[in-house]
């Protein structure tokens, strides 16, 4: 398993602090998702290619769903 430093975790500036979001943590390679409520518990990995088609996907639904 990898291990992801605290400092490397990011929550949207969209949050207002609020501790009920995603948090995302980009290293070299891969970036990691973890439940900011539940900080112990399971954290998907990607690889660069797949975070990008992430993105791209989330970015086409919300410019059709409008």
């Amino acid at each position: 398993m990898l291990a992801v430093p605290d400092h490397a975790w990011h929550k949207s500036s969209r949050s207002a602090g609020a501790n009920n979001c995603v948090e995302v943590a980009q290293m070299p390679g891969w970036t990691a998702v973890r439940d900011s409520k539940n900080k112990t518990g399971t954290v998907p990995i990607f690889t660069g290619g797949e975070w990008d088609s992430f993105i791209e996907g989330t970015v086409a639904r919300s410019v059709h769903s409008g």
